[in-house]
């Protein structure tokens, strides 16, 4: 690979050259000359930072997300507008699917109300959250819901006719659905590299022998040049990624009972994993920390979201050692919404950040594209000035100055909340150049300001 000098840039706020070689990082200074065969970048004493790494999406949910139709906000904000988005699709063949739905839309929906939105039609609507589908009864009859077939996570009405919504049941749907073709997912890796994003951890938590091989071969060709983690994985781990800790999903509509909680953490130990435990409830967080409490803490466990964390289970997670992963992008892109939807007792509580670092816990950031907005610089903005897409108030007590924010984007990818990463000789050199010094960079947390994006010493994006 051919070597690539960065002239003139601002590292940890000193001027600095930056030689890279073989993919790493190989010398800093000033006044490095440039060496035959090397490729120059002229920062122009633009801030040259660590690359940013996502620790909480799901990369085909996103891909698929992309060529869905819209019916939540900012796109659709009620009734008519779901309507008329509804009815502008009704000439697509196969399938309709939606995403992004919030009952501030136009409140609940199920079979009954899609049938008059859009009859005949086989609809399936994606709750915001990513754990409810909400189907048209063309959708129940065509996946057999009316003939008998039935699973876990189907609601049914008192007369046991399914109502049309699905909890927690993408597996068993796509499996239902049949092949459906993947949409590209080289536009997903042009947007992570224009916000600076050189690695993620995809956090679904079923991900088939399908799922694997798409973004195998997404990374093979080139069109997610990112590097990857993966939560989904339960045996055999792909070459081309890294794995994570085992992904496990708390859902409050069915909490397993303790004991059978504690005998899956302590397996996953046995088996030399660490767990990743979803909770975005107070009662699913409790669950999760009396479990690891009984079956012991492993190196790399950690919370997914910490959505509503009360003082008392604050304590418990400091004392516990666990990390936590948080997405104080929904400070802005849903905060609105939790201020009239939860309990004023609750909201101090809501995606925490300086609470976490008063406390010890190792705290990272993801986005949790697509359910989040998956530009990272947004979720740090939100995290320094704690507003919402309104402009009022969220907690705001859980402010994070921009260097702290920062740092939750830049902690090992094997461990979020650890020590940020560093340019230094000898490290790895994902990297991402702003086209401005910090000192101005931090008065306004936006991906606009990345010039240049780095992976392993390859230019992988590049503002025209």
């Amino acid at each position: 690979m051919p070597g690539l000098l960065i002239r003139a840039a601002e590292v940890a706020g000193e001027p600095a050259d930056v030689r890279i070689v073989d993919g790493r990082v190989a010398a800093l200074g000033r006044g490095l000359a440039l060496e035959a065969g090397e490729a120059l970048l002229d920062a122009a004493g633009g801030a040259l930072l660590p690359g940013l790494h996502d620790h909480h999406l799901h990369l085909l949910a996103w891909a698929r997300a992309e060529g869905s139709l819209a019916c939540g906000p900012p796109s659709v904000r009620d009734g008519p507008a779901l309507a008329a988005a509804l009815w502008a699709a009704r000439g697509r063949s196969g399938w309709v699917r939606g995403v992004g739905y919030h009952e501030s839309v136009a409140g609940a929906l199920d079979r009954d109300r899609l049938d008059a939105l859009l009859p005949g039609v086989a609809l399936r609507i994606q709750h915001r959250t990513g754990a409810l589908w909400m189907l048209s009864s063309e959708a129940c009859r065509r996946l057999g819901l009316d003939a008998g077939v039935d699973a876990p996570g189907v609601e049914r009405d008192a007369t046991r006719r399914a109502t049309g919504r699905l909890f927690r049941l993408d597996a068993w749907l796509r499996e239902r659905i049949g092949p459906e073709p993947l949409p590209p997912l080289a536009p997903l890796g042009v947007r992570l590299a224009r916000c600076g994003v050189t690695g993620v951890t995809d956090a679904t938590p079923d991900l088939g022998a399908g799922a694997l091989a798409a973004l195998g071969e997404a990374v093979a060709c080139g069109a997610l040049a990112q590097r990857i983690v993966l939560l989904g994985t339960e045996t055999s781990v792909p070459s081309w990624c890294t794995p994570g800790p085992r992904k496990l999903v708390l859902d409050e509509r069915a909490l397993p009972v303790l004991d059978d909680l504690v005998a899956r953490l302590r397996g996953a130990h046995a088996e030399g994993r660490a767990l990743a435990v979803h909770c975005v409830t107070r009662a699913e967080l409790v669950l999760a920390l009396a479990a690891f409490e009984e079956a012991g803490v492993r190196t790399g466990d950690r919370i997914e979201h910490a959505s509503v964390t009360p003082p008392d289970a604050l304590a418990w997670l400091a004392r516990l050692g666990l990390a936590v992963v948080t997405q104080p992008g929904f400070v802005r892109t849903r905060g609105d919404d939790y201020l009239h939807e939860v309990e004023p007792t609750d909201r101090p509580w809501l995606y925490r950040c300086a609470s976490f670092d008063a406390a010890g816990v190792a705290l990272g950031a993801g986005t949790d594209a697509p359910f989040g907005d998956p530009d990272p610089w947004l979720a740090m903005q939100a995290a320094v000035d704690r507003r919402t897409s309104a402009g009022a108030w969220l907690a705001r007590e859980e402010a994070l100055s921009p260097e702290r924010a920062l740092a939750l984007f830049t902690t090992p990818p094997e461990a979020p909340g650890g020590a940020p990463r560093r340019i230094e000789a000898g490290a790895s050199a994902d990297l991402c150049l702003l086209d401005r010094p910090w000192a101005r960079a931090r008065d306004v947390l936006a991906s606009d300001a990345v010039a240049a994006t780095i992976r392993a010493g390859r230019t992988i994006w590049r503002r025209p």
